[in-house]
């Protein structure tokens, strides 16, 4: 099995606009300069994303994209589907002609994989992960010292 960085960037791309576009689109370069991945790459994946109706483009200034369903609408296998082919961990795409053009002894278990991630990753929504990502940005920071290093708890930040 196979996911590509096209797959991996398309779901880091996406969780950044989800959680980035509360109020107003985003642009491709603010996700580029954030994730770190570049912007004619970005460009082409969001073609495809904007072609399977998972994004909307806003023109003019203020312009940018964002999602064109709710989080709980979208999810990873959506977007990996977008932009990639499919996820096969069997040797022969599926045709059973892994060996000398029969099935090998193996297929039922590469075919289980393909099933068990493929499940995996359609009951994973974006908002799930949007939500995730925001309990993880609240994280525990030890107080800062004072002169008489006395310690209050710690502080929390977001």
């Amino acid at each position: 099995m196979r996911l590509t960085t096209k797959g991996r960037f398309a779901v880091t791309a996406m969780l950044d606009l989800a959680i980035n576009a509360t109020h107003s689109p985003v642009t491709l370069a603010a996700i580029s300069g954030r994730q770190r991945i570049s912007l004619s790459y970005l460009e082409q994946l969001f073609g495809k994303l904007r072609r399977r109706e998972l994004v909307d483009s806003v023109r003019g200034p203020g312009g940018g994209y964002q999602l064109a369903r709710p989080t709980s609408a979208i999810s990873v296998a959506d977007i990996i589907a977008a932009v990639e082919e499919t996820i096969d961990s069997t040797q022969c795409g599926g045709k059973e002609n892994c060996v000398d053009n029969h099935r090998c002894m193996t297929h039922d278990l590469w075919e289980g994989l393909n099933s068990t991630v493929s499940q995996y990753l359609a009951g994973v929504t974006l908002a799930e992960m949007v939500d995730k990502q925001r309990t993880q940005a609240v994280t525990l920071m030890p107080p800062p010292r004072s002169r008489s290093s006395r310690a209050d708890g710690p502080i929390i930040t977001v």
